[in-house]
């Protein structure tokens, strides 16, 4: 939990049969544009130091290519020790377990932090995308789009799989890697693949949070989240009553310099 991650979690989700993620794309830069002219009356905002035109051309960030351009990695070939180096080197903190799938989104993100976008993450590879689609020319890539805006991530698409064999083995991979000790990794879902079974057309998904509209608005997720964790209280009566048993509950106040 964080300023951008916070335990309550309102979101926006849609399937668009007989799309791709290029229709799903295009379909999110017209809503974000049109809900931040009918809401704001503007397209322009700055929010945690950038400043960012939804009007403006979306730029397509290419995931391969921006990392090998920043940190001369080659997220295919290179070895995991040469990633970890490079990950070292630029002071990177990693939470977790550490994996390849890890080390190389970290790099990602050290290059997110400074996109002001608007923006469009293309081209993640298959490992990192478990849910997306391969592209035909190049399956080790995916049909998959990000959102990205002021150093973040605001939104995430792709081409949905519909085939239930692929699913199934993407699943398996991920899930080696979550009983590894990857928290993050996709746990397995027999029943979705179940379902692929009985079929789904082509498809395209995409899901976003009400998390757009702390970074739209300039405000910490705190201040914009419908029900905010509020600071443990106990009242006088409690205290009095369960007083020995709560004692090591209970942080005295500090005292006011």
């Amino acid at each position: 939990m964080d300023d951008e991650h916070l335990q309550e979690y309102y979101q926006l989700e849609w399937y668009w049969g007989y799309a791709d993620f290029r229709d799903n794309m295009d379909l999110v830069k017209r809503l974000f544009l049109e809900i931040a002219q009918k809401v704001y009356g503007k397209t322009q905002f700055t929010t945690r130091g950038h400043t960012f035109d939804l009007a403006d051309q979306w730029e397509e960030i290419d995931y391969t290519k921006v990392i090998k351009d920043t940190f001369d990695v080659d997220i295919f070939n290179d070895s995991d020790e040469k990633i970890l180096e490079v990950v070292k080197k630029n002071n990177i903190e990693l939470d977790g377990d550490i994996n390849r799938n890890r080390l190389i989104d970290n790099l990602w993100k050290v290059i997110r932090a400074k996109v002001s976008g608007p923006a469009f993450l293309i081209n993640q590879p298959k490992f990192i995308s478990p849910l997306a689609k391969s592209h035909e020319d190049n399956p080790e890539l995916t049909e998959r789009f990000q959102v990205i805006i002021a150093g973040s991530e605001l939104g995430n698409g792709y081409s949905e799989i519909n085939d239930p064999v692929d699913q199934l083995d993407r699943f398996l991979e991920q899930q080696e890697l979550r009983d590894s000790g990857d928290d993050e990794a996709q746990m397995l879902d027999i029943d979705f693949v179940e379902m692929l079974e009985y079929g789904m057309p082509p498809t395209s998904g995409y899901g976003q949070s009400e998390r757009i509209f702390w970074f739209l608005e300039d405000v910490s997720g705190r201040e914009g989240t419908f029900f905010p964790q509020m600071r443990v209280e106990i009242d006088k009566t409690t205290k009095k009553v369960y007083g020995e048993k709560l004692s090591k509950y209970i942080q005295p106040k500090k005292k006011e310099k």
